[in-house]
């Protein structure tokens, strides 16, 4: 059996590469050979990114060249009672992060709700997109691809769905630039994220396209899908779960628990969240939804990428007689609770905390359940920093806690 030392020296003589070490020896001596390489040429210490407990084996779908493990903390939040279609229940949130205060701040907002009888959550739209972008002689052509796309839907998702047994195309949308043609793909991939799902079925469709219009395709992703990038079209027209999740706070839970009033709240989300994100020109119009979106994703498994988009939010508040209302609109919160970084043990435990891993039934309801607890958590965390803005306690908050 070859050993990790071996390994090493004939990558650093030239021998081998990095990603090939698989090919000589079990995963787990193949990571113990990169780490040694690289202790031995950066100076760096790397037992700590070598102390992990699950398989490397069975890593190997989500990363390459794998030296160990980055470990993060993670705590948890709540419980908090959510009142969804999917999500009918009290749900603890685990949230990753290396941010003192973020728990703490989204645990005392699920204490406030949970004090209100809970949050009402709701998924309203599902949709994973993908958009490939094809080359025509002119806007002549042009407008004839978008016309027979949209008579032809049908024959498309035929296609499509031929490539997986789970995803369906819902609709095809044609946006024209001049000679260019972009075709948006949108699928309901069920409990899965759907990237990948999603990307394999356009494939197929756009051979359809090539074949039966003038249109030659380019690149399979046109950046009007949009992933992974800020994008005014997933925050109007939404990609995987837009979802939204709302409560009402008695005035005295208000001034209980966030040490403020109705009115104070509300008027610095007017201030802050919306004329201050309209004046820099923000996609999102919250105060930190992104914190959450991102702490949430790195504990249950979730793209880490597509926090860019998670994180797409509008945050409403008003003073009501009976108390302050806040709401939290997150337009494209990309999740899945089955394939990807679901599977790794962490992350999966994780996904068994908030009661999702795995798939549903019906197929798509953990998916849905997952957005509507992480947008309720979201609605904690924006209610916390508001509360703590408000009352100017935002500094005072991370000095008590040494952060």
């Amino acid at each position: 059996m070859t050993d990790a030392s071996d390994l090493a020296e004939r990558v650093r003589d030239g021998e081998l590469r990095l990603y090939e070490l698989e090919d000589h020896a079990d995963h787990e001596t193949a990571a113990a050979a990169r780490r040694q390489l690289l202790a031995a040429e950066t100076g760096a210490d790397l037992d700590a990114v070598g102390d992990f407990t699950f398989d490397a084996a069975d890593a190997e779908p989500n990363i390459e060249n794998m030296i160990g493990a980055a470990q993060v903390p993670m705590g948890v939040a709540g419980p908090i009672p959510v009142d969804g279609e999917a999500a009918d229940d009290e749900h603890y949130l685990p949230l990753s992060t290396s941010e003192g205060a973020l728990v703490a701040s989204v645990n005392r907002g699920c204490g406030a709700i949970r004090a209100a009888g809970g949050a009402t959550a709701r998924v309203l739209k599902n949709g994973m997109t993908r958009a490939p972008v094809f080359r025509v002689e002119d806007v002549g052509e042009a407008a004839t691809v978008a016309a027979w796309t949209r008579e032809h839907v049908d024959t498309l998702a035929e296609a499509a769905e031929s490539t997986t047994s789970h995803g369906e195309l819902t609709d095809v949308t044609p946006y024209v630039v001049g000679d260019s043609v972009f075709l948006r793909f949108r699928y309901d991939t069920k409990d899965a994220m759907g990237m990948n799902m999603a990307t394999i079925a356009t494939e197929e469709a756009c051979a359809v396209v090539e074949a039966e219009t003038p249109a030659d395709l380019v690149a399979l992703s046109g950046n009007l899908c949009t992933d992974k990038k800020p994008a005014a079209v997933n925050a109007v027209e939404g990609r995987g779960r837009t979802v939204a999740a709302d409560v009402l706070l008695p005035h005295e839970e208000v001034e209980s628990r966030l040490k403020t009033t109705a009115a104070a709240i509300a008027e610095a989300n007017t201030r802050k969240n919306l004329v201050g994100s309209a004046k820099a020109g923000s996609l999102g119009f919250n105060a930190h939804a992104a914190n959450v979106v991102a702490a949430a994703f790195l504990a249950l498994g979730q793209d880490i990428a597509q926090v860019v988009e998670g994180a797409n939010a509008i945050t409403t508040v008003e003073e009501r007689d009976e108390g302050l209302y806040a709401s939290v609109t997150l337009a494209s919160l990309e999740v899945g609770t089955v394939g990807g970084g679901t599977t790794l043990p962490t992350q999966a435990e994780a996904l068994d905390v908030v009661g999702v891993r795995g798939g549903g039934d019906p197929a798509g309801s953990n998916a849905d359940a997952l957005a509507e607890v992480i947008a309720t958590g979201a609605l904690a965390g924006e209610l916390s920093l508001l509360g703590a803005l408000a009352s100017d306690h935002l500094a005072s908050a991370h000095d008590e806690l040494g952060r």
